[in-house]
């Protein structure tokens, strides 16, 4: 259940492996390839070339897609079991983790995946975003926090020739924004972006990256950190330079703060500003609060404190961590048990950590668990591959298939001819919908 990258992994990984085997990929949305379709910066073709090897996995004939099709609502887990020895959850995160602290909720207050979700031109959030603001405060040094901070700064021209649908370019180009602030509750050795992305936020020749000097600092656990991480010595070097230039005159501007912890979102009708504690280093790369606080002029905030998966019908669900019970992917019930026949991948196993590359080690072990208990896996009564096209048709459920793919795939790229670009997404789902399945 899931046709990104996890789900796509653990099917090509059951493909080569010895056991005669065909896999299903039920996918929620009309179109394949999940988190790199809706959860990528348009303007990363580097990591959405991705697709490229996932394309190669799907034109496999013992792999089919089934698009379209709603865990849950189109299908449940009892009824999957009349059709498959064993299910396999890939449904990966796409829901904001909540951050508690007072006026989060307040209009002006944004979770990052909903943002991405718009940029991105997903079916099912609104067509219109809200960019009124002239300041806007991000919460969070991940990757998601500099993907959403950087389509907030550029101008929608810069994003043009990326795959944004109409709907994004007319929404950006009424952006207001001139400030972006990033907020960073540790220090420069803690942030948890890559290198690369870091650098791409200085490629853009309207924004200006400022970094203040008094926010590079370390403590005995960063310096440790640095010499025992390429990748964290990298991100520090690279704040370090930005620190010490002079400030240009690009002509919109991109702040990255440390050391300031979210306090409050501040207003009463809508968001004014943000209030942070100002931190310190307690020596082992944590941090602690100075009582010493600041209020930021911003008329937006945007949290990217993490992604959290959303509960499955009929699986447990481990509210907390945003994961499902397992051992080895092996789904376990409320006492611990296996659930028989039901496996989990991806960041709905381990959380919504790591690079994309990362999911193949975790359908791997997911993969070797299932092929263990090949021998002692329920046989379905409905076998027949054919017999869940015809439940799928009786439910009324218009699937969409591997075939249809090409048809929108073509479609989306022939849109983009006019216009000198690689491709023009489609957001619509019923435009998705007949266009894939020949209406």
């Amino acid at each position: 259940m899931g046709a990104g990258p996890a789900g796509i992994y653990a099917a090509d990984l059951l493909d080569k492996s010895e056991t005669d085997v065909t896999v299903d990929l039920f996918e929620r949305m009309p179109a394949p390839f999940g988190l790199i379709r809706y959860g990528v910066a348009p303007d990363h073709p580097r990591i959405k070339g991705i697709v490229t090897a996932l394309h190669k996995v799907l034109d496999r004939p013992n792999i089919r897609l089934l698009g379209n099709v709603d865990y849950g609502s189109d299908i449940k887990l009892d009824e999957l079991r009349e059709f498959y020895d064993a299910v396999v959850f890939a449904t990966g995160a796409m829901a904001d983790r909540p951050l508690d602290i007072p006026g989060i909720d307040l209009p002006g207050s944004f979770g990052a995946a909903d943002f991405v979700s718009w940029y991105d031109g997903h079916p099912d959030v609104p067509r219109d975003w809200p960019l009124t603001a002239s300041s806007v405060a991000v919460l969070g040094v991940g990757n998601v926090a500099l993907d959403v901070a950087r389509v907030l700064a550029k101008t929608a021209d810069e994003l043009l020739p990326t795959e944004i649908p109409p709907n994004v370019y007319a929404g950006l180009r009424s952006s207001r924004v001139t400030d972006v602030h990033v907020f960073g509750r540790r220090g420069p050795a803690q942030a948890k972006f890559t290198p690369q992305e870091l650098r791409e936020l200085d490629h853009s020749p309207n924004v200006e990256v400022i970094v203040a000097p008094e926010d590079i600092e370390f403590d005995d656990g960063s310096i440790a950190a640095i010499r025992g991480s390429k990748q964290v010595d990298l991100v520090v070097k690279t704040l370090q330079e930005w620190a010490i230039r002079d400030v240009g005159t690009r002509r919109k501007r991109l702040h990255l703060h440390f050391f300031e912890s979210p306090a409050e979102v501040l207003g009463t009708e809508s968001v004014t500003g943000l209030r942070t504690e100002r931190t310190e280093l307690t020596g082992d790369g944590n941090v602690r609060g100075t009582g010493r606080f600041t209020d930021w002029d911003v008329q937006a905030v945007y949290r990217a404190v993490g992604y959290l998966s959303s509960h499955l019908a009929d699986i447990p669900f481990d509210h907390v961590s945003g994961t499902v019970p397992h051992q080895a992917g092996r789904v376990l019930d409320l006492d611990e048990n296996q659930l028989p026949g039901v496996y989990c991948t991806g960041w709905i196993k381990r959380g919504p950590v790591g690079l994309i590359g990362h999911t193949k080690g975790d359908a791997a072990e997911t993969v070797r668990s299932l092929l263990a208990d090949a021998g002692t896996l329920a046989r379905p009564a409905r076998p027949d591959p054919e017999e869940i096209l015809d439940f799928l048709a009786q439910r009324g459920v218009p699937y969409t298939t591997w075939e249809g793919w090409g048809r929108l795939d073509a479609h989306e790229r022939s849109l983009g001819v006019p216009e000198g670009r690689e491709r023009v997404k489609v957001v619509e789902r019923e435009e998705m919908l007949r266009v894939s399945r020949g209406y």
